[in-house]
This record gives C-alpha cells, sequence and structure tokens, in this order.
C-alpha cells in the first residue's frame, strides 16, 4: 500500500505530493514525503521452512536495520531476534520466544508501484549452516529465555543473534551490530556468520563461528535487551559506527536509568579494533515525550547512517516519538582505553550530570518523523541516507506482538511494518 502519491522513487526538486485531506507540501518549505509503503508480512512458516508452529505470527521486525540495497528502490533490512514477550508469569516478568527455532533473517525489498516485493530471504545461519536462531546466549548475563506461555525454560544458544541494524561493504559482506553481547558480527553474502567481535572478559563459547574479545570491556554492562543498536559505513568502507542503544549499567541498574549519556564507537575494519567511543547526550525526556512521565530510561538510540566525514544521522527516540538528528564527531571526546572506559572510575559517566569537562559531538535536528507522518508509529528503527537530500525510515512492529489466545494462536497487534523515503528541506551539511 503506498499512502503517499508518488512517480516511484524518482526524486526531483519540483516534486509536490498529496495525501487525503492536508494541502499539498512544498519541498522549498519543508520536508517531503516521497513514497510510504506498508511491507510484506508473510506467515513464518511460509519464509522458514523448519519452523514447526508459528503460533500465527507472521513475518515483523523488519524495520530493525535499514541500508540501500545498490539499485534505486531496493533496500537490506534485517528482523531482531524474531517474536519475543515479556509476559508476568506467577508476579515475575519473564522473556518468551513464541518460535524458538525462528532464525533472524537479512531480507531485500524492492519499491515499485505502490508496492514493495520481497526479492530475497536469507536466514542467518552458523559455520555449520544450522540457523543460529534468536535465543538468549549465556545464563547470568541474558534473560532466561521460556516458551510462548512463560511457563517451560528454553536451553540457551550461544549462537544466538540478536541483531538490530546492518550495512553491505562493497565486497557482498554485511556487518550486523547485536544486542546480547553487544557484538559486532560479520556475515557472508550468503548468510553465513564468519566472525563475531565481543567485549573482553565475555567467555562466549560454544558458538557455531568464531568468537572474538575485541570489543571495551565495558560494554558488557548494557542493560537487557539494550546493546548495539544502530549501525552506519564510512563512505571508503574503512570504518564502522556503532551505537549502544541506552546508557549502560554502569555501575548499576539505578544510573543507568536516570542516566543521559549513551556512547557511539568506531570500528576499523582494515585492523579489525575498536579506534574510538564518544559520548552521546540524549536528550531529556520530559520535554522530548512528555507521555512516558519523565522516565529517562525510554530514550534510545535506534538507528545510525553515515552523513559525511565525522558525521551521522542518529535516529534517537522513545516508543512513542522519533527525531533524527545530525551529529558531528570531528571534536568530540575519545573516551576509548580511558577512565570512563574503568568500571571502578567514580563518578562513572553514566552517572554524570552535567558535561563535565567532555567534549560532546556537535548535535542539530533534522527530521521530525512523527511530525511529518503523524500515522508512522514511534518505534521507528531503520535510518538511511539516499543522497544529501533524501532519507529512508522503517519501524519496528515487534512482529505483531500482541496477546495469545487460549489456543496458543497470536491475536496480532495489527502494526505494520512500513517504510518511508524522505525529502529533507535542506541536503545534509547545508546547514
Amino acid at each position: 500500500m503506498l499512502r503517499h502519491v508518488s512517480a516511484g522513487l524518482a526524486i526531483a526538486a519540483a516534486l509536490t505530493l498529496t495525501t487525503t485531506g492536508t494541502a499539498a507540501a512544498d519541498p522549498a518549505k519543508g520536508p517531503v514525503v516521497v513514497a510510504d509503503v506498508t511491507l510484506p508480512a508473510p506467515a513464518l512458516k511460509q519464509v522458514q521452512r523448519s519452523i514447526a508452529d508459528d503460533h500465527g505470527v507472521r513475518l515483523g521486525g523488519v524495520g530493525s536495520g535499514l541500508f540501500p540495497a545498490g539499485r534505486a528502490g531496493e533496500f537490506w533490512l534485517v528482523t531482531d531476534r524474531g517474536p519475543n514477550g515479556q509476559p508476568t508469569v506467577d508476579g515475575e516478568k519473564r522473556r518468551t520466544f513464541p518460535v524458538p527455532e525462528f532464525a533472524p533473517a537479512i531480507v531485500r525489498v524492492a519499491l515499485a508501484g505502490g508496492t514493495a516485493k520481497i526479492k530475497q530471504y536469507m536466514p542467518i545461519v552458523g559455520a555449520s549452516g544450522k540457523p543460529v536462531t534468536g535465543l538468549s546466549n549465556q545464563a547470568g548475563h541474558d534473560e532466561t529465555p521460556y516458551t510462548w506461555d512463560g511457563r517451560t525454560v528454553l536451553p540457551y544458544n550461544p549462537s544466538g543473534l540478536d541483531v538490530e541494524d546492518l550495512v553491505r561493504t562493497r565486497d557482498g559482506d554485511f556487518w550486523l551490530v547485536d544486542e546480547y553481547g553487544p557484538s559486532l558480527v560479520r556475515v557472508s553474502p550468503d548468510g553465513r556468520v564468519l566472525e563475531r567481535h565481543v567485549p573482553a572478559g565475555l567467555g562466549l563459547t560454544g558458538a557455531d563461528y568464531p568468537v572474538k574479545e575485541t570489543l571495551p570491556a565495558i560494554l558488557a554492562s548494557r542493560q537487557q535487551n539494550r546493546g548495539f543498536e544502530g549501525l552506519a559505513i564510512s563512505s571508503d568502507q574503512r570504518t564502522l559506527y556503532l551505537a549502544v542503544q541506552s546508557p549502560l549499567a554502569n555501575p548499576d541498574k539505578k544510573a543507568a536509568k536516570k542516566s543521559r549519556f549513551g556512547r557511539i564507537l568506531t570500528f576499523d575494519l582494515r585492523g579489525g579494533k575498536v579506534t574510538g567511543e564518544y559520548p552521546y547526550r540524549f536528550e531529556d525526556v520530559t520535554t522530548f515525550d512528555p507521555k512516558v512521565n519523565g522516565d529517562q530510561s525510554e530514550m534510545k538510540i535506534s538507528g545510525l547512517a553515515y552523513a559525511g566525514p565525522d558525521r551521522l544521522l542518529v535516529d534517537e527516540r522513545t516508543d512513542n516519538v522519533a527525531r533524527v538528528y545530525s551529529i558531528d564527531l570531528k571534536k568530540a571526546t575519545n573516551l576509548l582505553g580511558g577512565p570512563y572506559d574503568d568500571a571502578k572510575t567514580s563518578p562513572s559517566l553514566e552517572e554524570l550530570t552535567g558535561a563535565s569537562g567532555l567534549r560532546l559531538p556537535v548535535k542539530s535536528l533534522v527530521l521530525e518523523p512523527n511530525a511529518l507522518v503523524p500515522s508512522l508509529p514511534g518505534k521507528i528503527e531503520g535510518l538511511a541516507v539516499l543522497d544529501p537530500h533524501t532519507i529512508a525510515l522503517a519501524n519496528d512492529n515487534d512482529f505483531g506482538l500482541g496477546d495469545f489466545g487460549p489456543d496458543g494462536r497470536l491475536v496480532d497487534s495489527g502494526v505494520p511494518n512500513r517504510l518511508v523515503v524522505v525529502r529533507l528541506a535542506h541536503a545534509l551539511g547545508a546547514r
């Protein structure tokens, strides 16, 4: 379904679009929606034949990451770990996996004629060719996995991935970020994990692929379900940029819930190592999203995109509101190997209430997607730059997960996955 009239994805400066009940948008005065497409949602058993029972769950979560696929109108997307919930059972919140055999997948879609078609669906597999699944890796470090009803404990899987963003290199390899470790993962053009970079000292063993402890140890203190969430690659293909979704639980969860300081890292692809770590200050939630009643922990980074040397676009959001900011890392303080990488430092980065001598990235607002498209879900996680004037956004619909009936079948939430292309009012870097 195409919600806005457009001439495909060709973008011209004079393009004027209308949507029912509104006046025509003027590109000279503000951003313009070029395309707004609902993505296909086949049954999980249709896309992954090894699934015995999909409990009525359809393909979703594909807006967890977004990257241009090379051809106009085509995109790479990635699912997260798959359908999962957190019901309260016997007074305890439990992480459930209704379809535990589901494998996170890389998906290529093409937009044409007002619709989106799946051109390629590639489940991620280990060295043996077996699907990695999205199950938790380690007892004590990750949440205990349960069946759909929260009653039966599932086995941990050290190969499991909760991937949240992706890029593709010119040689065809994919790089993805994961929430569990958190980790950085290289995947071959046919979907096989080639290596996984995790924090020093994590001690992840038994995975069906090589694991390398190359990331700062402090990252292992990520909050549950708040690991790496954003990923970008420089135009020269030498540097990856990785964003932790939320402040680290450093020294504890209490500090994380109140903190406004996150971390963005740079990773050198030739050397295979982290080269930079920069502070990122989240917006004050009280003005960003008044609906969450001052809960600063609702603020997250859910996407990155490369916008030029040392410059990134950042998707900062709650579950209700998303905004795209431009940041410049050029003069920001590099924390790598310094006191804020030491768990003994007090106050920690996450406990700071002010900049405390840190040079923060220069930050400016680029777009308010929910103001431009009020019907767009707030949980926008995919972000891509198509050209200096045009960006694309996608939402994560959590596989439509709502409640399960007594028969174990999903009562779908009805929230679709959508992909929106926007022509900006100003070229990136022009202001």
